[in-house]
């Protein structure tokens, strides 16, 4: 085999598939997304701790899907055996949030919209998912749960702070309790009436309350 039987090979003729133009656009493009789902993503974290290392994935996995499926859309031949490769990757990773997975599956689909060509769906469809998860996952709604853990010296200040609680939320049931010798301490589950909580404070100064707690819970954990 000389030279000339290595440039006229399939092989070398496989390097031209995809213009280098094409292949620019599409990799600009998927960065400036990527970075866009990455600022979207920061906007409406609301976990417990925060991973940096997850928002810069965002970005690679939208370039690395463009990147996968320019070789496909060039080979068909390349595209059967890339599905077969990709059938045997595992990702073992847990997601801890709900909403990650609505990014990983964001980054993923915009990288095979915009290597199938389709730039304006590609760039309209992300800007109109971020305007919908900035709008509806920063949305502060009263109506989520609130846990208010009370310490009280008796049964008749946790008698009095049940009342006083069912009259100042639109809901108030007991959770669990715990009774030791000279104190109380009960857990409520609570839905507010609105955006007030500074009951809390007034319930912290009734006779025989000795403290008294508010947090929000979503199911998860609460802070």
């Amino acid at each position: 085999m000389n030279f000339n039987d290595i440039f006229k090979s399939s092989f070398m003729e496989n390097v031209t598939a995809v213009s280098l133009l094409d292949m620019a656009i599409a990799l600009v493009l998927a960065f400036c997304i990527g970075l866009f789902i990455f600022m979207v993503y920061q906007k409406t974290y609301q976990g417990v701790m925060y991973s940096s290392s997850f928002g810069v994935t965002l970005i690679a996995m939208t370039m690395i899907t463009t990147v996968v499926i320019l070789a496909v859309t060039s080979n068909v031949v390349l595209s059967l055996g890339m599905v077969g490769a990709l059938s045997i990757v595992r990702f073992r990773t847990a997601i801890k949030e709900p909403l990650d997975i609505a990014f990983l599956f964001w980054s993923i689909a915009v990288g095979i919209v915009l290597a199938a060509g389709f730039i304006p769906l590609a760039v309209i469809g992300s800007v109109i998912i971020g305007v919908i998860l900035l709008i509806f996952v920063n949305k502060k709604s009263h109506y989520n749960p609130y846990i208010a853990v009370l310490s009280c010296d008796g049964s008749e200040s946790e008698k009095a702070a049940k009342e006083y609680l069912s009259k100042m939320t639109q809901r108030c049931t007991v959770k669990s309790k715990s009774a030791q010798k000279g104190m109380v301490e009960v857990n409520f589950e609570i839905r507010l009436k609105d955006d007030n909580t500074d009951f809390i404070n007034e319930l912290s100064e009734m006779q025989g309350v000795k403290s008294a707690v508010l947090v929000s819970y979503n199911g998860d954990y609460m802070g």
